[in-house]
This record gives C-alpha cells, sequence and structure tokens, in this order.
C-alpha cells in the first residue's frame, strides 16, 4: 500500500505542474524567480540528503518536486516575476548561507532540517507574492500538491529526522500557499461586489 501511495505522490507532484504551466504560458501566472530557484536547489539537496541516508522513498517524492521546479524555473526566467528588490535579496542570500551550513555540518538530518528552514526563507517572495497579487498565482498547483504531500506522508515507512521533516514542510506550504490564494481572491472578489453595489 505505501508503494502505492508514493506513486501517487510523485504523480500528482508532477501533474500539479500542468496547471501553473498552462497559465503561464497564458501570460496568467507569473512566477516568483526566487522561490522557485531557491525550490529547485533544495529540493535537490534534499533528494541527495535522503539517498545518502538510504530514505528512498523520501528521495521519490524530493525528485519530483525537483522535476516539477525546475520546470517552472525553465519557464519563468522570460516569462515570470524576476525582479530583485532588497526583499528577494536578502532571501535568496539567506538560502544560500542555509547550503553553506548544511554542507559544513556534513550531516543528512541536519541537511533535511537547514533544508526546510531554507526553503521556508525561499518560499517568502512567493508568499509576499500571493498576497499582493492572488490574481498571479495558480491556486490548483498548491492543492494538487498538498494532496501529493499527504500520500507521500503515509508513503513513509518510518517517521524520522531525515525521511519526514522536508516531506511533511512541503504539505503544510503548499496548504498554506493555497489558503493565501483562494482566501485573498476571494476577499477581493467580495470587496469588488460590494463597492458596485454601493454604487
Amino acid at each position: 500500500m505505501k508503494t502505492i501511495f508514493l506513486i501517487i505522490a510523485a504523480v500528482l507532484m508532477i501533474i500539479s505542474a500542468y496547471p501553473y504551466i498552462r497559465d503561464i504560458l497564458r501570460g496568467k501566472t507569473k512566477p516568483n524567480i526566487v522561490s522557485w530557484i531557491t525550490w529547485t536547489l533544495l529540493s535537490g539537496i534534499a533528494t541527495a540528503a535522503a539517498i545518502t541516508a538510504g530514505e528512498y522513498v523520501a528521495a521519490s517524492f524530493t525528485a519530483a518536486v525537483a522535476v516539477e521546479t525546475i520546470l517552472i524555473v525553465i519557464l519563468g526566467v522570460r516569462r515570470g516575476y524576476v525582479k530583485y528588490g532588497s526583499f528577494e535579496i536578502i532571501c535568496q542570500v539567506g538560502a544560500v548561507v542555509g547550503i553553506i551550513l548544511w554542507q559544513v555540518f556534513d550531516s543528512p538530518a541536519v541537511g533535511v532540517v537547514a533544508t526546510v528552514v531554507v526553503d521556508l526563507i525561499g518560499a517568502l517572495p512567493t508568499v509576499v507574492h500571493s498576497w499582493r497579487k492572488p490574481g498571479e498565482e495558480t491556486a490548483s498547483t498548491y492543492v494538487l500538491a498538498a494532496i501529493a504531500g499527504c500520500f507521500a506522508v503515509a508513503a513513509l515507512p518510518d517517521y524520522n529526522w531525515v525521511s519526514l521533516p522536508y516531506t511533511l514542510y512541503i504539505l503544510v506550504i503548499d496548504v498554506v500557499f493555497a489558503a493565501i490564494i483562494i482566501g485573498r481572491r476571494t476577499g477581493i472578489r467580495d470587496r469588488t461586489k460590494d463597492g458596485m453595489l454601493a454604487r
């Protein structure tokens, strides 16, 4: 059963990229490249750390994450939000520092925990972007990724400091993104409707 859960998780994670890529090509979604580059690097690191520790189930899921993010980076470089303001620079520097610290400690467990922290730092530009311009993000991608995260957590043969943190983090952060985008769109739509009625 866990193998089936793993397959479902990996397939859903890759499929979740489709609506995002579709909306990028349509000019509707504008990914914040700072976040997606960070996610690509870190999902690759998490995959390597999991393989090193013999956690092949976790590695399969994080590898699927890496495939998804690198596809979006490739498209987003020309069609996304590439502006590097002070906030984006701070987040990217924080991500790089985290990667360096992981290399210094040279421990799979420390590496995965550091990856979660750095990933969260890298996610902040997209959190801000989702809050300010929810129309430029694709909620269905994050919903599918969150569902994939549920299956990935269920597929883990055991729960330890190498296998669980990043997989669980992916689930939580995707739920957060989906909630922000859907909530903000609903709020904006309601305010617009109220404004029209007031006229």
